[in-house]
């Protein structure tokens, strides 16, 4: 093995990587794919092992390219950590943060507290990523994650942010057309709007159990924002967040007494990450606006 491994060739394989793909890295990297691929070819040969099994699916690690990710993936984020060290010292917050958030807080809470947080630091970018799914850390998806439930598995940091209500939901013009909902029971007459069911990715989105009746639900989708729209328009009623109301006055909220869902957010960080100061300002700034957000859009619901 050669004892003079380059950084740059190590760094280019953690991309490859992470996308499993020469293609996708090239992107991230900015390089040409080719470039890569001799790269590659480089620390095969320095390292005297196959690191990828390479097929037109794409490139996957070998034994020996897993256990050298691992090593790769402390090393980048020891980097990351002295880079977050060095620029920690000025009074702003600075450099590039991912979020993943889940659609939801994704497009009615994290646009207005994220565009807040960069005003306040003209040097900080922010990257929010809206997936219907949990993100992993560990392979750096997202620097942090928001999520609807605590994880209970691998090197994780979790901090709870704030709980949040959900009601029922349906546009004024609707409740006026259609026969009128003063029970739960009222809501079998009535086209439902929510989730589909083997898409849900996290337990605490099941809200259909909690409604007590057994509902047809005919419009489905796995993104809350498309449900949402589906309610705007008129076609039925949904089950919404409550901080989601204040924006669309059309809106109006029913059986408010009878049913309120409570739920909560998470902040979930790679567990090294603690150890950079600079994603613990980010984290704290982040958790405090994202509370202050929910409680002024709920009191205005």
């Amino acid at each position: 093995m050669n004892e003079n491994l380059r950084w740059d060739d190590l760094r280019v394989f953690f991309h490859v990587a992470e996308a499993a793909s020469l293609t996708n890295a090239a992107k991230i990297l900015r390089m040409d794919p080719a470039t890569l691929s001799r790269r590659i070819s480089r620390l095969e040969e320095d390292m005297n092992a196959r690191l990828f099994a390479k097929s037109p699916q794409g490139y996957a690690l070998t034994d020996a390219g897993t256990r050298l990710f691992d090593h790769v993936e402390g090393m980048n984020r020891a980097v990351r950590s002295a880079q977050g060290e060095v620029q920690d010292q000025a009074d702003q917050l600075s450099g590039s943060i991912r979020i993943g958030a889940p659609d939801g807080s994704a497009n009615y809470l994290l646009p207005q507290v994220c565009a807040e947080l960069c005003e306040e630091n003209p040097a900080l970018d922010i990257q929010i990523v809206a997936l219907p799914r949990v993100l992993n850390l560990s392979k750096q998806e997202a620097d942090m994650a928001i999520t609807v439930s605590p994880p209970n598995a691998g090197r994780l940091s979790v901090q709870k942010i704030s709980d949040y209500s959900l009601h029922l939901a349906a546009t004024r013009d609707y409740l006026a057309t259609h026969p009128e909902i003063t029970k739960i029971a009222d809501l079998k007459d009535h086209r439902f709007i929510g989730y589909i069911n083997d898409l849900i990715f996290d337990d605490e989105l099941d809200y259909m159990n909690e409604l007590g009746e057994k509902i047809r639900t005919p419009l489905t989708s796995n993104s809350f924002s498309v449900q949402l729209n589906w309610a705007r328009r008129g076609a039925g009623v949904c089950i919404v967040h409550d901080f989601a109301i204040p924006t669309f006055p059309e809106l109006q909220r029913i059986l408010t007494d009878q049913i309120s869902l409570k739920r909560a957010f998470y902040l979930v960080r790679h567990h090294d990450d603690r150890k950079v100061e600079r994603l613990n300002r980010v984290a704290k700034q982040l958790i405090s606006k994202i509370r202050l957000e929910i409680k002024r859009l709920e009191t205005a619901a």
